[in-house]
């Protein structure tokens, strides 16, 4: 042994290894967005408020103002239009004595006047009525209630930035040397334009009553108002043309908010399934879902393909993602199958085609994320899509399989063959990294996720101890929608694929799989669970996480075993009270308040529920149920993306995640695949069996005009007793 063998050389650090926290760690802080994100809301208040359209929503504050500098803003596919939208009078704020939202598109704003100069305190009744659609509209009515005239000055301060929502929700450029105005001097319209090399913006602000004049960007109206005289002016901010809402609700801006106009999203809506229950709480959750998934469906082109599809969630997540809707849209196959096939569909137009370090594309890879703001129209961010996922491409073949089984639409599945077999050649080929047999990731993107399962945080992923594993990663989820993908192919090649031969190999690597996993995963110590993940030393990632449920999901936990995954998952360490956490608060990383670190997401439960009643766990299935029903109830029957880890039996109440996104599609899916474990409902041969199990505590559940085989369905079950008949065409 040499004397260099025994001390390190001189100016040689030992290199840092790859970890989803930092994933390329050659890369200087400089080179990558380290910017946090921001909360929600920070600068909102607790009770801001937000309408939706598809792509284009309003944040503003309880008095409907948006602060400049805050998150609030009118945006429009990834572009804010408007960061500045506050309405004083003689110079003051004004009083909230009460705002909601009307539908997701509308809300109203109840306000009065604090004292000011030559006002005494609730002089002014003001009323602000709003809605998105074809654009962005409001009302301001203004009436006095002294009883000699009185002078106002009413001001409306309008600010564009022209931010990527990227931006908003970290860091926004300054712009302001790149925005020119041309304001119109009747006060009529202001008018901010944006140019940046190919990309451009323009807001117009449009006033049906014009300003008495203009100073800089604000519009002023010079009032008088007699005892009880009304006054009231509209806005209107158009969108730019192009893809976006699909079919906005249209009309005056009254008639909108009390539904005299016509709203595309009732006709929607007539044409779903509908349930009913002895609980009002299941009722009104379930049609509040169902408004949220028509609230968030967005119509977008991505490479000259015209895709309809529901985003993510309000504010940060209005985009089309791989993982998110393909889940929303198995949840809601209960409900029809119109979103699952144009789910299929629209992924595989964008299925991956080459190998592209910037965008994690692969073949046969399924996308992430798109979206279409400056960042990443320009190429300084990789979602036009961004292909770093690593269980989408499995849940897609999964939808596939599950469709079919619930339609038997043979023509489809036959027109998606090459996308299927494209997207098992990528988790053979592209998806196993090293020939082992698991599905791992790591990134190759100076952009891109270090995460890429569905706990894309970057601890996200960690050990029991709080240490987080090296890359790449091999999460026991993506094991399993593997194992349960060559599963549901192999019925779909002995079927209306044809193919024996290739059946029976998926078959033979589906158990094989199972094999190994449980060989390679499970873990005795601590009452016997499976660990998280291999990390790229192939050491087991060994702390408690939720992924549990998503095993039995995906059917590869043995029989013997699943008792202890089910103690473990149903343990007051898991089980908040609300559903199931993230991850043990037996680990050292445990945080009642971090995003996947002690959160319960109702997607992620309803998941668990489904897994637990395929192994015939239906009283536990149907705790978790019962708990996100009652969640529902306290956020006005809508759940939000997460909620706080915080044990139920402590705090009394359910409290949100402070940056959880509402609505979020699959949180408003959740109530469906609960509906369907407590039903039991499943497609066999051609009909639908029931295996229900309801909760006393819902009564009677009956869902008419459910689609299956081309046919609707009745569905009824009280306990343990139900039936299926067809109704009429």
């Amino acid at each position: 042994m040499t004397l260099r063998t025994l001390l390190p050389t001189v100016g040689v650090m030992a290199a840092v290894r790859a970890t989803p926290a930092n994933p390329l760690p050659g890369l200087s802080v400089a080179e990558t967005d380290s910017a946090d994100q921001r909360a929600i809301p920070p600068e909102l208040g607790p009770d801001s408020l937000a309408v939706l359209s598809g792509p284009t929503f309003l944040y503003s504050n309880a008095c409907g103002d948006v602060p400049t500098g805050s998150i609030g803003g009118l945006v429009h596919l990834d572009t804010r239009l408007i960061s500045g939208w506050s309405l004083t009078v003689n110079g003051g704020e004004l009083l909230v004595l009460r705002a909601e939202t009307i539908d997701h598109y509308s809300a109203q704003y109840v306000l009065t006047n604090p004292e000011l100069p030559g006002l005494p305190p609730n002089t002014l009744g003001v009323r602000r009525l709003r809605y998105v659609g074809d654009g962005f509209h409001e009302r301001v009515e203004l009436v006095s209630f002294r009883r000699e005239p009185v002078r106002v000055e009413l001001r409306l301060a309008v600010a564009a930035d022209f931010a990527d929502l990227f931006e908003v929700k970290s860091r926004v450029r300054d712009r302001s040397a790149e925005i020119s105005r041309d304001h119109a001097a009747d006060g009529s319209e202001l008018c901010f334009s944006y140019q940046r090399g190919d990309f451009s913006a323009q807001t117009r602000v449009c006033s049906a009553k014009p300003a008495d004049r203009i100073e800089g960007d604000d519009l002023i109206w010079e009032l008088e108002l007699s005892p009880r005289e009304e006054w009231k002016v509209d806005l209107h901010v158009p969108l730019p043309p192009g893809m976006g809402v699909v079919e906005p609700v249209r009309g005056d801006i009254a008639d909108v908010i009390h539904g005299r106009a016509d709203d595309p999203l009732r006709r929607w809506l007539e044409d779903r399934a509908v349930l009913r229950s002895d609980s009002a709480a299941l009722e009104r959750t379930v049609r509040q879902s169902r408004n949220d998934l028509a609230a968030l469906r967005l119509d977008l082109e991505v490479k000259g393909q015209r895709i309809l599809l529901p985003g993510a969630g309000l504010p940060w997540f209005l985009a089309v993602f791989g993982r998110d809707t393909l889940i929303t849209a198995y949840q809601t196959l209960v409900a029809g199958p119109a979103l699952a096939k144009g789910t299929l569909l629209a992924l595989a137009r964008l299925q991956g085609e080459t190998c592209d370090d910037f965008t994690d594309e692969e073949p046969g890879k399924i996308l992430h994320e798109v979206r279409s703001g400056e960042l990443t129209r320009s190429g300084e961010k990789p979602f036009g899509p961004y292909y770093g996922s690593a269980d989408a491409t499995q849940l897609w073949l999964i939808l596939l399989s599950e469709y079919w089984r619930w339609t038997g639409d043979d023509e489809t599945v036959r027109h998606l063959r090459d996308n299927a077999v494209a997207a098992l050649r990528w988790i053979d080929e592209y998806g196993d990294r090293d020939g082992d047999g698991y599905v791992e990731y790591a990134t190759r993107s100076p952009e891109g996720l270090g995460n890429q399962c569905w706990r894309d945080s970057p601890d996200g992923v960690c050990f029991a101890d709080g240490r987080i594993p090296v890359l790449p990663l091999a999460t026991c989820d993506l094991q399993g929608y593997t194992y349960d993908a060559k599963m549901r192919l192999s019925e779909l090649f002995d079927g209306p694929l044809d193919n024996p031969t290739l059946a029976r190999r998926l078959r033979d690597e589906a158990n094989t799989l199972h094999e190994r996993f449980n060989q390679d995963f499970w873990i005795e110590e601590r009452g016997g669970y499976y660990a998280v993940a291999l990390d790229g030393d192939k050491n087991r990632v060994d702390s408690k996480t939720s992924n549990m449920g998503h095993l039995l999901w995906s059917g590869i936990v043995p029989p013997e075993r699943a008792d202890a995954v089910v103690r473990q998952l149903m343990s007051p360490e898991m089980f908040s009270g609300w559903g199931v956490r993230t991850l043990s608060r037996e680990e050292r990383l445990y945080n009642a308040l971090g995003y996947h670190l002690g959160t319960v997401w109702p997607h992620d439960n309803s998941i668990a529920a489904l897994g637990l009643a395929r192994y015939g766990y239906r009283a536990e299935s149907n705790r978790i149920s019962l708990a996100m029903i009652e969640a529902a109830e306290q956020f006005g029957h809508r759940l939000p993306e997460a909620l706080s880890g915080f044990d139920r039996e402590r705090l009394l109440f359910a409290v949100p995640f402070p940056t959880a996104c509402s609505p979020q599609a699959w949180a408003a899916g959740t109530p469906l695949a609960l509906i369907r474990a407590m039903l039991g409902v499943n497609p066999v041969d051609g009909r639908l069996v029931l295996d229900p199990d309801i909760p006393a505590e819902l009564g009677r559940i009956t869902a008419e005009r459910v689609r299956a085989f081309g046919q609707q369905w009745e569905l009824e079950a009280v306990g343990r007793s139900g039936h299926v008949r067809l109704q009429p065409s």
